[in-house]
């Protein structure tokens, strides 16, 4: 048994968990983060969907300044290895795979590399230490505390013992909830429970998760070429089953039906909604083949439950998602209809194993879409943020917000359930969601497991949206450790609360929705810290700040409301020389 000691615990590498350390290791705090796999990143690089799942807002609003240097690390890595085509350094924002998918797409491979390059200063600094290969299998607790967990590392054959202040789960799948004896769902919820409109109306059904996939990346190389692989045992059953089809949606809106175009800017093309890399994005000869990773409802997989399997029975659920992807690979090279009318099959479709750092080319762990949720102070509903019950340009008040995202509530359903989307507005993510309503008071959630629903988890497992819940994860544990405080008491108590919001700003993270103050503008501090307290609450029919409007006698009356000495304001000829003027008048 080998024992450790830290200031913060982190159980899962993914990108909340990475976030979190960050920002733990920047406030001087020691911090153990521990990864099941070889690579941290999660969804991002040992799941392979490296097709951030963003909001349109992204490149200027809408994520924390750690998060943007992670995605400009990615970008950085390409500009300084390959010659940029004219068409990609002319553009606004350089997209290495030129996805209609996302607006930053790339290798998982090289999602890790930026990433380890951002950990690179807390490591050498002894600020931060990373355990591979390692599984949470115990925790001790004190009281209402826990003050070790023991891990098991099978490459080394070891036990460790980690003992923390405080503890983050940011594992896929609540890993600590239930060893903690925190409280957790899983599957659907009924109307009884979150009163939400679309929950099952004949009660909670736990087995109802939503399905996970092995995703894996291909080349698509020259006419001609033929890189079939063998025929997967299973295949015709898997093929009739799912079933195999090239399904997508262009930019109209129609059904996709070129779905190997290459061509640079095709609308309606499935190949572009994949691509991680794209040929024409760079110098001729220097890439010599469009890569896209492969995940679609073909490569959903139905046969069972990760959460509820133990280790052996998982370890099958895993090897049957993968047959099913190379299934649908293999259909893909031989049955998908050609876009040119004629024949059947892309045989030119790859395989390539060393994208995603695994010998068979497929995901080094599964896609996780939906974990166990965290039985929280907070519970975001359905009704919190759909447009259906939203009338305004933004989701319901948050007056605990630690961050923001926008994504659709976008059901990969299970077995016999019926697929869900809805629009939703631009949300908040609330702090007490991270709080466990009873248990240990020193773990927190710091990713897709924090308190949500069924049908919310959904809209809060995006990338940009788990790297904020993370950070701010991280960043309210420093804020405890540096207060001698609990996190419970920072919900709890306004003073505590205003002081670590108005910190979040600070550091690059946003509270509220105003898409035209970005993290660089003079006013983004101070209009946050505004926004988080419910002072500037935004146009009913926009995002719009509008910084350099008037300073109405309404807009006025807002931060006299809000605590604001109006003669600060009387000279002021803009709305963001008005807030910046207001800023430390309204103390914790």
């Amino acid at each position: 048994m080998t024992s450790h000691e830290c200031d913060v615990l982190i159980v899962g590498g993914g990108l909340g968990g990475v976030a979190a350390a960050l920002a733990a290791c920047r406030e001087g705090h020691k911090v153990c983060i521990t990864e099941p796999t070889r690579w941290l990143g999660g969804q991002a690089t040992s799941q392979g969907v490296s097709i951030l799942d963003e909001h349109d807002h992204i490149e200027t609003f809408g994520g924390t300044a750690a998060y943007y240097q992670w995605r400009e690390g990615i970008r950085d890595y390409y500009r300084d290895r390959y010659g940029l085509s004219q068409a990609a350094t002319d553009a606004d924002y350089f997209n290495p795979g030129d996805g209609r998918g996302s607006h930053c797409c790339f290798e998982p491979r090289v999602g890790l590399i930026a990433l380890l390059d951002m950990l690179r200063e807390p490591v050498a600094q002894e600020r931060l230490e990373i355990f591979y290969d390692t599984h949470p299998v115990e925790v001790e607790i004190d009281g209402d505390t826990i003050v070790r967990v023991h891990l098991r590392q099978p490459s080394h054959d070891r036990m460790l013992q980690i003992e923390a202040a405080y503890v983050l789960d940011a594992s896929e799948l609540g890993d600590l909830l239930p060893l903690a004896g925190a409280p957790w769902r899983t599957g659907a919820e009924s109307v009884d429970q979150t009163q939400e409109p679309h929950a099952r109306a004949d009660g909670p059904a736990p087995q109802r998760v939503q399905r996970f996939s092995m995703p894996f990346v291909v080349g698509l190389s020259k006419p001609g070429q033929d890189h079939t692989i063998p025929c997967p045992e299973g295949f015709e059953a898997s093929r009739d089953r799912q079933p195999f089809a090239l399904t997508g949606y262009g930019d109209s809106g129609a059904p996709v039906c070129n779905a190997f175009d290459t061509t640079p800017g095709s609308p309606d093309s499935l190949w572009s909604q994949w691509r991680v890399l794209a040929a024409h994005q760079f110098m001729p000869e220097q890439i010599p083949q469009d890569l896209a990773v492969i995940i679609c409802p073909g490569t959903d997989f139905a046969g069972g439950d990760l959460i509820e399997a133990d280790d052996c029975r998982r370890r099958r659920l895993v090897n049957e998602a993968k047959q099913l992807s190379l299934r649908y690979l293999y259909w893909l090279q031989t049955e998908a209809p050609r876009d040119e009318g004629i024949g059947v099959g892309y045989p030119e479709l790859r395989l390539l194993s060393e994208a995603m750092g695994t010998h068979d080319g497929l995901a080094m762990a599964p896609y996780i879409r939906e974990s166990r949720r965290l039985v929280a102070r907070t519970i975001v509903c359905e009704q919190d943020v759909s447009v259906e019950f939203q009338p305004g340009a933004r989701a319901v008040f948050c007056e605990d917000s630690v961050g923001i995202g926008w994504s659709p509530l976008d059901i990969h359903p299970a077995p016999e359930d019926i697929d869900l989307s809805r629009k939703t507005r631009p949300f908040q993510i609330p702090l007490g969601a991270l709080l466990p309503e009873q248990g240990p008071g020193n773990l927190l959630a710091a990713c897709k497991n924090i308190g949500t629903t069924h049908l919310t988890t959904s809209c809060y497992r995006p990338h940009p949206v788990e790297w904020n819940i993370g950070e701010a994860a991280g960043a309210l544990v420093s804020y405890c450790l540096h207060q001698a405080v609990t996190p419970a008491a920072v919900h709890s108590t306004a003073k505590h609360l205003r002081a670590f919001q108005e910190g979040l700003p600070e550091q690059g993270m946003p509270l509220g929705w105003f898409t035209d103050i970005s993290l660089e503008h003079a006013a983004f501090v101070p209009v946050q810290n505004m926004a988080a307290r419910g002072v500037i609450t935004g146009s009913k029919n926009g995002l719009l700040f509008r910084p350099e409007g008037a300073v109405t006698p309404e807009f006025v009356q807002q931060l006299v409301d809000g605590g604001v000495e109006s003669a600060t304001l009387a000279s002021k000829t803009s709305r963001a020389e008005a807030v910046i003027a207001a800023a430390g008048q309204l103390g914790a």
